[in-house]
């Protein structure tokens, strides 16, 4: 799978958004928010191929962290990302 190319990560204050730029205006609606660990993870896996090993492995090798927790937290983070629109189909 693969992040939606045409999408941006902004970061105002503590605040981590995603963004499609080629809006004239945002639309709200359309702005994603994510957490430090999220952003983090997005700026990992922008423009290239990954699956849910290979998001456990940076989380297990980011912070102190099972694989058990990595991979719940893993895949509640890819069906947020496919429900959202965030993953190229």
């Amino acid at each position: 799978m693969k992040l939606r190319a045409d999408l941006v990560l902004r970061t105002i204050g503590s605040d981590h958004m995603i963004v499609d730029p080629g809006q004239e205006m945002v639309d709200l609606s359309t702005v994603y928010t994510l957490n430090d660990t999220a952003a983090w993870l997005w700026e990992q896996l922008q423009g290239i191929d990954f699956t849910i090993a290979s998001i456990v492995e940076l989380l297990c090798q980011q912070y102190e962290v099972t694989e058990q927790q990595a991979l719940a937290d893993a895949e509640t983070l890819i069906k947020d990302f496919e429900k959202q629109g965030l993953l190229e189909k």
